[in-house]
């Protein structure tokens, strides 16, 4: 049996920390780096970099990472799998194999593509091969596909890990791809290192488990942990330089979530369940390579900053890959008005009676009144509310001048104490983001190997030679517990009103214009309670602006959680969003301040 394949995480999104590949290669062993760069927004921003010069259309700081580290790593035998290619994976290599040769370091690097659909897209959208939606549709669906995919900006399918596992079977140090899921980024290394095929779907479930929580780096050893005082109380410092993950993965999919002795944060049973719950969307968490059960996990803790996974269960992916599509919606532009001191409704008031003539020539315009202000306020600041103006249009003019010109000639003609928190901005670009679906035999994935070759390796499963199996019937019945209706397992007893954040974790996020909100118990006997308590209904009450979206609610007992999507929340996506947090990231933190009766029988010692 091979040794478990230790697997660093040193980047969870476009823009994170620079010194991260340095850190986990000079903190201890590693195997492999991997590192993700890519999110629906960060496609958007390519794309838009690639339209004004074809060279571009990558992660450019996963250069300046490997620029102090690729020789380290090439000396050690530690092998580097990034998606930072995005939209141009061979362009990205080339600068790679010329920073080798500058840096006197013979490097051999492969690359990963197939997924940009956009040169054939109008091709597949007429033949009705492409579907929209947020969901695939069933593998026996023949009816013809349906959007409009005009003015697409990128259109990207996810990929699974087998052009991953090919080029370092061909002995690449470095693999560069474009949009592979992020989870592929962990499983293909597990699955080389393993020998796994296809058809071993609980091993390469478990990698997708690994793969999920080391996604977004620093998220899972504390970093934007909902319980994150209780580590400041112990250590102060524990969080002021957040240590990145990584993952000992074995060869049956099991893996320890850990991170390098001595660097910051923690990694605990809730650390890593607030990271398996983000931005997912259901208890099968499907992708390319396997669809994994996420009602069957357990997590233990093994040891200081030790988390072991286990109880993942595969099965048999779909015949659809999900494709990312953006388009350039338009411009925008936002101002914001404080209000201070008295009649903040009256001032908000007039202020948008002053403003209605300008924001009727644009096409959509949201005025927000945020009551941040206090009575008897010790600040100028603590004492003012904010009024926010966002407008769109796909006139960029609409949102330039003659937007900011109107407001500002009101300084002296409207609210006691009027000004604006900045100077008059420019219109900036949206992007309108749009899942879509396309058969997987219509996606080969290119391996451009080291040795300047290109293979062709199948998207569909099985993969040729490996045969389909058997699903046993424990690993897709739907009688389990996540199935079960516990309303009223909890019995009645003192309660006490206070922030459900004392007796619940939470952690949200976005996917597309959807908002995605994992809430978990620290206890069983707590879970029995929240699994009761959080229904649609009581999320709606407790979240007013859920309460005419519709929503989705499942039981997730292996975490003690509860997983909601909220439908609609973000409108068209986080590039086009007029929301205050476009990205749903505080959502979870809202839910948790909110007031509730708890049975006082849960409550920490010291908050009855």
């Amino acid at each position: 049996m091979t040794a478990p394949l230790r697997v660093a995480n040193v980047s969870g999104f476009y823009g994170d920390r620079l010194s991260a590949m340095r850190e986990m290669l000079d903190g201890g062993d590693v195997d492999v780096l991997t590192g993700d760069y890519l999110a629906e927004l960060t496609m958007f921003i390519l794309g838009r970099q690639r339209a004004t010069d074809p060279a571009a259309g990558y992660a450019r700081s996963f250069l300046t990472q490997l620029e102090e580290c690729l020789g380290d790593a090439l000396s050690r035998g530690v092998r580097v799998v990034s998606n930072a290619g995005g939209l141009n994976p061979q362009s990205l290599a080339d600068a790679v194999r010329a920073l080798g040769e500058r840096l006197g370091v013979p490097v051999r690097v492969a690359t990963v593509s197939g997924d940009d659909l956009l040169p054939r897209l109008s091709q597949l959208s007429s033949a009705g091969r492409l579907r929209t939606g947020d969901r695939p549709p069933a593998d026996d669906d023949g009816t013809p596909g349906t959007g409009e995919f005009a003015d697409t900006l990128t259109a990207n399918a996810y990929l699974g890990c087998w052009g991953v596992v090919r080029a370092l079977e061909a002995g690449a140090d470095v693999v560069v791809t474009g949009r592979i899921t992020d989870a592929s980024l962990v499983v293909g290394p597990a699955a080389w290192h393993h020998g796994w095929g296809s058809d071993d779907l609980d091993a390469l479930a478990g990698a997708t488990v690994a793969g999920h929580v080391l996604e977004c780096g620093t998220q899972a050893t504390g970093g934007n942990f909902s319980f994150f005082t209780e580590l400041l109380d112990t250590n102060p410092g524990a969080l002021d330089r957040v240590g990145f993950p990584l993952a000992e993965i074995a060869a049956d999919g099991t893996a320890v979530i850990t991170k390098h002795p001595g660097t910051g944060g923690a990694v605990t049973v809730d650390t890593v369940t607030e990271q398996l719950l983000y931005e997912l969307t259901g208890s099968r968490y499907g992708g390319p390579d396997v669809i994994t059960r996420f009602d069957r996990l357990q997590l233990r803790q093994v040891g200081r900053d030790r988390v072991e996974i286990t109880g993942a269960r595969g099965l048999p992916p779909g015949g659809w890959l999900k494709v990312a599509t953006n388009r350039l919606g338009g411009f925008r532009n936002a101002m914001t008005l404080p209000l201070a001191g008295l009649d903040v409704e009256r001032k908000a008031e007039l202020l948008r009676r002053q403003l209605a003539p300008t924001l009727e020539g644009v096409a959509e315009a949201v005025v927000t009144l945020a009551r941040t202000d206090s009575p008897d306020a010790g600040t100028e600041e603590e004492a003012s509310a904010l009024l926010h103006v966002v407008v769109k249009d796909p006139d960029r003019e609409k949102v330039g001048k003659a937007f900011t010109v109107p407001v500002i000639e009101l300084s002296l003609a409207s609210i006691p104490g009027f000004f604006a928190t900045s100077a008059p901005p420019s219109p900036s670009a949206y992007g309108v983001y749009a899942p879509a679906w396309v058969p997987a035999e219509d996606v080969d994935q290119l391996v451009g190997l080291p040795d300047g070759r290109t293979e062709t390796v199948s998207s569909t499963w099985p993969q040729p030679g490996d045969a389909p199996v058997d699903v046993p019937a424990d690993a897709v019945d739907t009688d389990v517990d996540a199935d079960v209706d516990v309303s009223g397992m909890w019995s009645e007893g003192p309660t006490r009103r206070v922030p459900l954040g004392l007796v619940a974790g939470a952690r949200s996020g976005d996917k597309g214009g959807s908002a995605t909100l994992g809430v978990y118990a620290r206890s069983a006997e707590a879970y029995l309670w929240l699994s009761d308590f959080l229904t649609e209904e009581r999320l709606q009450q407790l979240l007013p602006e859920a309460a005419a979206l519709p929503l989705t609610r499942e039981l997730l007992p292996g975490l003690k959680a509860v997983l909601f999507q909220i439908h609609g929340l973000l409108g068209e996506g986080v590039a086009a969003s007029t929301r205050f947090d476009p990205q749903a990231k505080a959502v979870g933190e809202w839910l948790r301040s909110r007031l509730v009766d708890v049975p006082s029988s849960l409550l920490p010692e010291g908050r009855t």
